[in-house]
């Protein structure tokens, strides 16, 4: 359940800011293997960085009760070198 149809490809051993908003209510970007937990509300910009050392695929969901559909927000981010980033 975990598994989504289009993932976030990160490169390796380069610094990354995430800026994290919402459409309709309160949602929480949360990937707790890279230590990121922000949250989204409606109408503000957040920001947080990371810089991911391994290569591998990270898996997070929104931690936030935002709604019937909850359970079926979940994130995925790829690490990957820079070399296969660019390409």
């Amino acid at each position: 359940m975990l598994d989504v149809d289009a993932s976030v490809v990160c490169p390796v051993d380069t610094h990354i800011r995430f800026i994290v908003t919402s459409a309709d209510v309160i949602h929480d970007f949360c990937i707790p293997s890279l230590g990121i937990k922000i949250d989204a509300a409606p109408g503000r910009l957040n920001q947080t960085s990371a810089l991911i050392q391994r290569e591998g695929v990270y898996y997070g969901q929104c931690s936030e009760l935002c709604g019937v559909m909850h359970s079926a927000m979940p994130i995925k981010i790829e690490a990957v070198p820079l070399a296969d980033f660019l390409t």
